[in-house]
């Protein structure tokens, strides 16, 4: 029952692995960006419908991520270019990607016969999951770590990458560099608005790849309107915080998160006599709890980016 637990709380977690993931690289450049839940919402859309038009999981996913980069551009043009309010331009984000899928989900669903929007067997197939040949015979770990569908794979694999290029690589650098003081940057003559429209763009693309997973996987291969996101866009945001800004923690944090998702499947009703409802609102709790810790925290190692949340005037340099 453990094994089965684990292996349900690694699927759960992965939509907040991509959206927490997209926005660290975000907010790495000094960009607080609380429309990760509208860029889930159309990236589940959009991966949906160009996924029930071709029958490709490719094009799914490279639709999802494509429909994420131009909603961040949108963010990005209003945030860095025109220097609007972050907060209140990441929220009218979330509204209006919410919007966006629900209005044009309904057409799809209107037009879609019998007015069920359903993937087709050969794109639930490429979906599966399936044991990777020898891995997946390991006892234990095998169900455990290497029996997932791709997308599972997907996420751990854009963490670790992105994870590198933060701590490891030249460019990584240049985009702290910029998060943490974009006028130091600026004056050693780091193109700022240049690095902060880059990494907003790929981080708005991954966070779309965590609602391409709630569309594809979590619905079973049919539109649902009402339940598509659910909230995991604002449990992403606040994972960013638990895990201090580092893509690889991200990994430790959305499976913890997960396991609070599914663990009311997993917890005998005959002996705890708990409300279903308590286990639905139980990852939100957490997250506020989260949040109330981690903002009680005054060390320097783990912390907020210096510039997250400022928009930069370059004439006041």
């Amino acid at each position: 029952m453990l094994l089965n637990f684990l292996f349900a709380a690694m699927k759960a977690g992965t939509p907040l692995l991509f959206g927490t993931t997209g926005e660290i690289v975000t907010e790495k450049t000094g960009n607080l960006n609380l429309g990760v839940e509208g860029m889930m919402f159309m990236g589940a859309f959009m991966s949906f419908f160009v996924g029930f038009h071709t029958g490709s999981l490719p094009m799914a996913l490279l639709a999802a991520f494509a429909i994420g980069v131009f909603a961040a551009l949108i963010y990005a043009f209003l945030t860095v270019t025109l220097m609007a309010n972050q907060n209140v331009t990441g929220l009218t984000l979330t509204i209006f990607g919410t919007g966006f899928a629900k209005f044009f989900g309904e057409i799809m669903i209107s037009k879609s016969p019998g007015g069920t929007a359903k993937l087709s067997p050969e794109l639930m197939e490429a979906l599966a999951e399936k044991p990777i040949p020898f891995l997946g015979d390991i006892p234990v770990l095998g169900k455990l770590l290497f029996s997932h569908n791709p997308l599972v794979y997907l996420a751990v694999i854009v963490a670790i990458l992105c994870g590198i290029y933060i701590t490891k690589t030249r460019a990584g650098l240049t985009m702290r560099s910029v998060g943490e003081n974009p006028a130091a940057a600026d004056a050693a003559g780091i193109n700022v608005m240049l690095v902060k429209y880059i990494h907003i763009l790929i981080g708005g693309g991954i966070c779309s790849l965590g609602g391409a997973y709630l569309s594809l996987i979590n619905g079973g291969g049919i539109w649902n309107n009402s339940s598509v996101v659910n909230g995991q866009g604002w449990i992403s945001v606040a994972l960013v915080i638990f895990a201090s800004w580092s893509p690889i923690k991200a990994i430790l944090g959305s499976l913890i998160f997960g396991a609070f998702s599914v663990l009311q499947f997993y917890v005998p009703k005959d002996i705890l006599h708990i409300p279903n409802a308590f286990y639905v609102m139980l990852p939100f709790l957490i997250t506020t709890i989260v949040l109330i810790f981690t903002s009680m925290r005054k060390t320097k190692e783990g912390s907020q980016p210096a510039s997250c949340g400022v928009n930069y005037f370059r004439e006041e340099r």
